[in-house]
């Protein structure tokens, strides 16, 4: 039985990114640039204003009037001339005028209009030269570096692709998931259970905690407890890169997953089948020529954690994000006291709270591995290391945040 350091381990050596595939700039937001991009123009494309006022050519005492010839808009083409001893009006974003070398905010001034757009100013409150004036490509210049491989695309990065007019973003592929679950006693979520069945519950926990990462999940059903219909199962599901099955993995007369998984004709290699965890203990972890198969514990709080802390962060991976086992923790103090672990790591539900730059943790002890509406309201993992004693309120901790 391995640690979660060490399951963790033997994934993150096999895992890799998938193909790259160009994607519609807005589409590609949340998606991680699989090439760095170059700037394809000037920004600014030329010197401009940053301040609606005055554009001057020199130094003028507070006091000083000046005569303002006209003014420059944003929109106007470049190649207005500023005329020695005059001021132009110019407005946010407009063409710096031949000439110019500072602009003097509007506020510092006082104008007296005349006609065209000509007047009179006289100066406040005085500006050194280069106030105000935004240099040709001081952003970004044509040809030079735009956005990096491995950063995630956001929405200001959109509007940065369609600055430069580039309508497509090349990404790390997605990967296809499909999720099976198994046992006699499950029937469909919308159905209505008889005596001793439940409804399938791991379905829509992976439909939506995969949608969480842009992926959309496949559902190949529910698999009766008949090695024969499980295998023919797997075997529609392992043309996608990740096979989610849910129950099945542990020591019962009716769990037949790792049987199945290890018949030699599917071409499954198996990393390891029991983590050190509480919940979660049973985890099947195995690989094949085309992707990954993970073989989740039954109980729903079992598949919760082993998802949150073991698949997540490999299907995060592939998708070319830098994750790992319990990246992303925080340092958090207790808000009330945490139970022992004897020898296996415990992981369990919490509230959180931020405060004045704390993390507050509310811990929600389970009932056990059954209790979903525990994990399900949670809003972190709390966790209790093994072999630890009781925690008391007040008292440090580590959380990841889900």
């Amino acid at each position: 039985m391995l640690s979660p350091e060490d399951a963790w381990s033997a994934i993150a050596t096999e895992a890799e990114t998938l193909g790259i595939e160009q994607v519609a700039r807005a589409d590609a937001v949340g998606r991680v640039l699989a090439e760095d991009l170059t700037a394809t123009v000037d920004v600014p494309a030329h010197d401009v204003s940053a301040m609606d006022g005055f554009a001057l050519d020199g130094d003028v005492e507070a006091g000083g009037t000046l005569p303002v010839d006209g003014i420059v808009a944003a929109g106007d083409p470049p190649g207005a001339e500023l005329r020695t001893g005059a001021a132009l009006r110019i407005m946010t974003g407009a063409p710096a005028p031949a000439g110019a070398d500072r602009v003097i905010p509007i506020e510092q001034t006082e104008f007296e209009a005349g006609d065209a757009g000509t007047g009179t100013v006289r100066i406040v409150e005085t500006v050194p030269a280069g106030s105000h004036i935004r240099c040709q490509a001081e952003v970004t210049a044509a040809g030079g570096p735009l956005l990096a491989e491995g950063e995630l695309l956001t929405p200001g990065g959109a509007g940065v692709l369609a600055t430069h007019g580039i309508h497509e973003a090349p990404v790390y592929r997605r990967p296809t998931v499909a999720t099976l679950s198994t046992g006699d006693e499950v029937v469909p979520a919308e159905a209505e259970p008889g005596p001793g069945q439940l409804r399938d519950s791991h379905r829509d926990f992976l439909r939506a905690a995969l949608s969480q990462l842009g992926i959309e999940a496949r559902s190949l059903g529910i698999a009766r407890d008949d090695p024969a219909e499980l295998r023919a199962r797997v075997e529609r599901g392992l043309d996608s890169d990740v096979l989610l099955i849910s129950g099945g993995v542990s020591m019962g007369e009716f769990d037949f997953v790792e049987q199945v998984l290890g018949d030699t004709g599917l071409g499954c290699r198996i990393l390891f089948d029991a983590v050190a965890i509480q919940p979660g203990k049973p985890l099947v972890a195995a690989r094949h020529d085309r992707g990954w198969v993970f073989g989740l514990p039954g109980n729903p709080a079992s598949a919760m954690v082993t998802y949150w802390l073991l698949v997540r962060p490999l299907l995060r991976q592939m998708t070319g994000i830098a994750d790992s086992f319990w990246q992303g923790a925080l340092r958090g103090r207790l808000k009330g006291g945490l139970p022992f672990a004897k020898g296996r790591d415990r992981f369990l539900p919490c509230r959180l709270e931020f405060s004045s730059g704390e993390v507050l943790v509310d811990p929600r002890p389970p009932l056990g591995s059954h209790d979903l509406v525990a994990y399900g309201a949670g809003a972190g993992l709390v966790r209790v290391p093994k072999f630890s004693a009781p925690a008391a309120a007040g008292e440090s901790c580590e959380v990841l945040p889900l």
